[in-house]
Parts: C-alpha cells; structure tokens; sequence
C-alpha cells in the first residue's frame, strides 16, 4: 500500500486542481468575472470532489492512516531503546 500512496495523493490533488480549473471555466463562460468564479469554484469543489472522487479519496486516507500507523509504532520502538527496554 506503501508504493501506492503518494501516486494516489497526486492523483487525487491533480484530480481537485482539474475539477476547480473546470467549474472556473463553466462559471467564466457563463459570464461570471474570473476571480468571483474561481472562489466560488473552490467553496464547491470541496463537497464535490468529497463524492466524485470517493475511492480516491478513500485510498489517500487509507494511506496516511497507514504511515500514521507505522510512524508511530517506529516512534515507540525508538523510545523504547531510548529507555533501555529492548535490546538493539
């Protein structure tokens, strides 16, 4: 899973980047001024990609929940060490 994480963390943010450049766009040609409809596009890309981009998104928190994971088991390992509890 580790290998996969951060082609799916890039995927993912190109993924939300594009979908902020498209709603710009379609708020652009619908004659609303570039910087009102580049904040607006933001504020709705959120929820949006939350549902257009599920698995993606699932994956993404799946790996960080896992680096989480092993970050902190290396953490304890480490200060066990530190402490004298287990042997090098």
């Amino acid at each position: 899973m580790e290998a996969h994480f951060g082609r799916d963390l890039a995927l993912y943010t190109a993924a939300r980047i594009a979908l902020v450049a498209v709603l710009t766009a379609v708020f652009v040609l619908v004659k609303i001024p570039l910087l009102v409809g580049l904040a607006v596009a933001v504020v709705v890309a959120f929820p949006l990609s939350l549902l257009l981009f599920r698995g993606l998104n699932q994956r993404v928190t799946a790996g960080l929940a896992e680096r989480g994971e092993s970050r902190r088991s290396e953490r304890e390992r480490l200060r066990a060490e530190l402490r004298g509890d287990e042997q090098a």
